[in-house]
């Protein structure tokens, strides 16, 4: 595959509005809620469905973050296309609120700390998990840069070494960088039967825990798909200094009208020195 200067969004007009204006209108709600920011925040845990079923659990985290210039945004590959830990280190991205610059110097860094990472297109082409998390930053900060990273593997040992791996980049860098881990919680069973999985989990992240967490997910078969980022994220944060983690919001698509008998959760969490 030919590499591409502009990644073209793939998931607008399914995942969130196509039309800027009603795109913004729609940010706008899920980003009303009032929060005081948290100024010593590391990084964050949020969801990648569509906006009109995790969109506010995305946004009640997003207004608690202070602006970075740059940000680290690790999403899973669902469809299993390219490498299994594919970074894209040089372009930008286009969503319907304009482009976003990768930041190249930090995307170096972070292959440089973490060599089992591949500069990978394919990976990111049809991938919703990162794109989805971009409108956000760009309606509350307009002007940042980013490493995209789409993470596939499933053994604990290459997620432990990328959250290394980040930490050492972010350390590095000079001026601060939040790293975003993205992610949905248990799919499609019952309501009542995923909010007790998700919390299981969500106890194990608020811990530091993040072989807990490797753990949990085997033990109780909580299909968390984004649980390769959340524990390189959980790492990383530990590397990095991090004291404090918060839920700041959960819901299930059930809270948003969708069917009770076959939800997926969304947990909004924070992680803070």
């Amino acid at each position: 595959m030919e590499k591409s200067e502009v990644r073209k969004p793939a998931v607008a007009g399914k995942f969130y509005p196509r039309d800027p204006e009603t795109l913004k209108r729609e940010l706008d709600e899920c980003l009303a809620a009032e929060s005081t920011i948290a100024e010593d925040a590391l990084g964050c845990i949020v969801p990648h469905a569509g906006y009109m079923y995790s969109g506010y659990v995305a946004g009640a985290v997003y207004r608690k973050l202070p602006p970075r210039h740059s940000y680290v945004v690790l999403g899973p590959n669902h469809f299993g296309m390219g490498e299994p830990l594919a970074i894209d280190r040089r372009g930008t991205w286009m969503t319907p609120l304009g482009e976003i610059a990768i930041d190249e110097s930090l995307a170096e860094s972070v292959m440089s700390a973490c060599p089992a990472l591949s500069d990978d297109q394919v990976a990111h082409f049809s991938e919703h998990s990162l794109e989805v998390q971009l409108p956000f930053l760009q309606y509350l900060h307009k002007q940042f840069r980013f490493v995209p990273i789409a993470v596939g593997v499933g053994s604990y040992e290459p997620l432990e070494a990328l959250g290394h791996g980040v930490a050492r980049a972010v350390k590095a860098a000079g001026e601060p960088v939040m790293i975003v881990a993205s992610s949905d919680m248990n799919h499609y069973q019952p309501d009542s039967v995923t909010r007790i999985k998700d919390r299981k989990a969500i106890d194990k992240i608020l811990e530091f825990d993040p072989r807990g967490l490797y753990s949990v997910l085997d033990r109780e078969r909580i299909t968390m798909c984004g649980f390769g980022p959340a524990i390189a994220l959980l790492v990383a944060a530990q590397d990095l200094g991090a004291t404090w983690a918060e839920l700041v919001k959960y819901e299930t698509s059930a809270d948003r009208g969708g069917d009770r008998e076959a939800v997926v959760g969304y947990a909004g969490i924070v992680i803070s020195k």
